[in-house]
C-alpha cells in the first residue's frame, strides 16, 4: 500500500468510499483512518490505524488519548479525535430513546383542558397541532379575548399550523359561564376554521368548548 493515501486509485480512497458506499462498507482500520485524517513519514493513515488497533477496537476505545500519543505519528490532534469518536459512540449507547409524542384521545384531552381552564374568567381560545399519527407535535394559546368574546383571526392559526407543518389542528376554547353547549358564533368560526384549513390540506381534527365540568366536542355534532 502507498504510503499517501491521495495516491491511490479514487474508489480504493476510504474517504471517497465512505461517501459513495457508506460507513459500514469500510473496515475498522479505514474508519479510524479517516479519523486520523493523515498518516506520518513511511506510513499512510490506514497503516497508523492498524498499529493503533492492534488490541482491537475495544481495546482501543478504552485506550486514553495519553497513552495514544506514544505511538510514532500520533499527535494530541490525532489522539483527541479518536477519543472523542469513541466517547460519542458511548453516549450514544447510553442515551435513552426520546418518548415517542403522545396521540390526540379526544377524552384524555379534554378532561385536561377541563382541569385547566375550568377557572377562567376570560375566553381564551387554543390549538393544538398534530402530525400524520394525530401525534402531538406543540401546544399554545393563540388568543385572549374579553369575558363574552375571543378576537379571533383564521389567519393567524393557519400560519401557525403552518410554520410548525402541523398536519392536523385541534381547537379548544372556554366558555367562562360554565356551559360548554356550542354558541352560534362557535359553530359560525369553526365551519369557517375549517374551510380555511382544507384549503391548505390541514385537517381540523376537533374544536372543544371547555365548560366548568365538562367539555364538548363539535365532532361529535357533526360539524367537525
Amino acid at each position: 500500500m502507498t504510503d499517501v493515501i491521495r495516491e491511490l486509485p479514487p474508489d480504493d480512497r476510504p474517504r471517497e468510499r465512505l461517501l459513495k458506499h457508506g460507513a459500514a462498507t469500510l473496515s475498522n482500520a479505514e474508519l479510524v483512518g479517516i479519523l486520523l485524517g493523515s498518516g506520518t513519514r513511511g506510513r499512510n493513515a490506514i497503516q497508523l490505524a492498524r498499529e493503533l488497533l492492534a488490541d482491537g477496537l475495544r481495546g482501543l476505545g478504552v485506550t486514553a488519548a495519553s497513552q495514544m500519543v506514544r505511538t510514532r505519528g500520533i499527535g494530541i490532534a490525532k489522539a483527541a479525535r479518536i477519543a472523542a469518536a469513541f466517547e460519542l459512540s458511548h453516549r450514544l449507547d447510553t442515551e435513552p430513546e426520546e418518548a415517542e409524542p403522545p396521540r390526540f384521545d379526544v377524552n384524555e384531552f379534554g378532561t385536561d383542558l377541563v382541569r385547566r381552564m375550568c377557572k377562567l374568567q376570560q375566553e381564551r381560545l387554543g390549538a393544538a397541532l398534530l402530525d400524520a399519527q394525530d401525534r402531538f407535535l406543540v401546544e399554545r394559546e393563540v388568543f385572549v379575548g374579553t369575558i363574552n368574546h375571543a378576537l379571533v383571526s383564521t389567519r393567524d392559526v393557519i400560519v401557525y399550523a403552518l410554520e410548525n407543518d402541523a398536519v392536523g389542528v385541534v381547537l379548544y376554547h372556554n366558555h367562562p359561564s360554565g356551559n360548554p353547549h356550542p354558541s352560534p358564533d362557535d359553530i359560525e368560526f369553526t365551519t369557517k376554521m375549517k374551510h380555511s384549513l382544507d384549503l391548505c390540506d390541514i385537517k381540523l381534527v376537533d374544536h372543544l368548548i371547555v365548560g366548568q365540568h365538562s367539555f364538548t366536542t363539535l365532532s361529535a355534532t357533526g360539524i367537525v
